[in-house]
């Protein structure tokens, strides 16, 4: 088109080419202006968004302290936020959008009466008018179009761009391009001279060494803060040590992969999170392909097939979002018969019976002795009334084993263990203690 005119006048041509320039770099620095205003709009309009999640997930807290209007107005004042953003947004499009036309109407009245003129000067006709108008009228589509799929591009790119940051990250953990499929024949696990940190300056382990003999029992405990649930997180590689290593039967776990791994492992945590679906869904979660009979005797052997049984929808009953309609006692049961459906050669107890009573934690322990059997076992705990019957027991203070061996030998050895053991014993004592004197006030 611009040769076609250049050829007809090139004074023509020279305000065409101007007005194309003057399009393109408006378009473009007014698009460029706009990508600050839509990633503050994404940034509120996600803030908003959490804040919305954090309080409906932890509405109970919210109600501990009657904070609902304190939670909504912290919900306001983002959407308040996003609503300027927004409308900033809205008003920038707006203005780019009139500045593209006004530029092209500015192009077209030049270039028009610039024709009559010519007309008027005998070197235009009247059909020389209506060709340049019809040439105009034709490009303002392709222009549009043209404005149009740059601006929504650049906004597209500006909409996903956490995404890519996101795709753009490296794993910390990565399997090694030649790592293998971990081979488990004895389960034993060794811990050899381990180095972890999280911090390099409040190093977590160190130098922590031990075995685990295939289908023995190792507790592990200490105080709050040792580094005792670390050690499960090194088992299962969401983080690799900093020195020493870590291997079963011989194999070192930074060289197999890591889902070979895992799925010899099975997990109780201490705080078990379910997923919002039916208890047969979580208990089916450790083992998928699983028959429904499989799931009733797991179920049974966490003791809680009586209590599945007597909900109204018993194994198809939903259990609320993160297990919300279930008690910490339900929900831990419900954890432990899910590792007994995966039934894996290696078991970590990571306070699997904190949020239980005396009497089910009893039945507990017997259930988690029976699935234990033959399989190697760490327990990691804090109440030693749970650890008595282990194999070995490691003491585990400020990273590191101060103490090893029997619940009798430690206890003989009057060391650190057999504190914390008169301790517990002690608080026990006054409990049972304050139990009987409110019975007998009652009676």
């Amino acid at each position: 088109m611009i040769v076609f005119i250049y050829q007809f006048d090139w004074r023509y041509a020279l305000v065409l080419i101007v007005t194309l320039a003057a399009y393109f770099l408006f378009t473009t620095i007014a698009t460029n202006h706009r990508i600050a205003i839509r990633r503050q709009m994404n940034e509120s309009d996600t803030d908003a968004n959490q804040k919305a999640i954090d309080s409906l997930l932890n509405y109970e807290t919210v109600k501990y302290f009657s904070a609902e209007q304190r939670e909504a107005e912290r919900y306001d004042r983002s959407m308040i936020h996003y609503e300027k953003a927004s409308t900033h947004s809205y008003v920038s499009l707006s203005i780019l959008n009139a500045g593209q036309t006004v530029i092209y109407i500015i192009g077209v009245t030049v270039m028009m009466v610039m024709c009559v003129y010519d007309i008027e000067a005998g070197r235009n006709s009247i059909g020389d008018f209506v060709l340049i108008n019809a040439l105009m009228i034709q490009l303002s589509q392709p222009l549009n179009f043209m404005g149009t799929f740059y601006r929504e591009v650049r906004q597209a790119i500006i909409d996903i761009e956490t995404m890519f940051s996101i795709l753009a990250k490296s794993p910390e953990i990565s399997d090694k391009s030649n790592a293998q499929d971990l081979r488990v024949e004895s389960a034993e696990i060794v811990f050899e001279d381990v180095y972890f940190h999280y911090d390099p300056a409040r190093p977590i382990l160190k130098g922590v060494s031990f075995v685990a003999p295939p289908g023995k029992t190792i507790a592990i405990v200490g105080p709050s803060g040792a580094g005792k649930s670390t050690i499960s997180r090194l088992m299962f590689r969401f983080y690799e040590p900093q020195s020493g290593r870590i291997t079963i039967d011989g194999q070192n776990i930074q060289d197999v992969t890591q889902t070979s791994l895992r799925a010899v492992i099975g997990m109780v945590p201490q705080d078990t999170v379910l997923f919002n679906d039916t208890i047969g869904y979580n208990i089916r979660y450790g083992r998928w392909d699983a028959h429904d009979d499989e799931v009733r005797e797991a179920a049974r052997s966490a003791q809680i097939d009586r209590f599945i049984e007597s909900l109204p929808g018993g194994y198809d009953a939903q259990v609320g979002e993160r297990g919300l309609k279930l008690s910490g006692g339900e929900k831990q049961r419900v954890a432990i018969a899910r590792t007994m459906l995966k039934g894996p050669p290696i078991l970590i107890l990571d306070e699997a019976t904190s949020a239980l009573d005396s009497y089910t934690e009893h039945e507990i322990q017997e259930a988690l002795r029976r699935v234990a059997k033959g399989r190697t076992t760490l327990v990691i705990a804090h109440r030693l009334s749970t650890v008595v019957e282990a194999d070995e027991i490691l003491f585990l203070d400020q990273g590191r084993i101060i103490e090893r061996g029997r619940h009798e030998e430690l206890i003989a050895r009057n060391g650190l263990y057999a504190g914390m053991w008169n301790r517990q014993r002690q608080a026990a004592e006054a409990r049972a203690k304050l139990l009987e004197a409110e019975k007998e006030v009652n009676l």
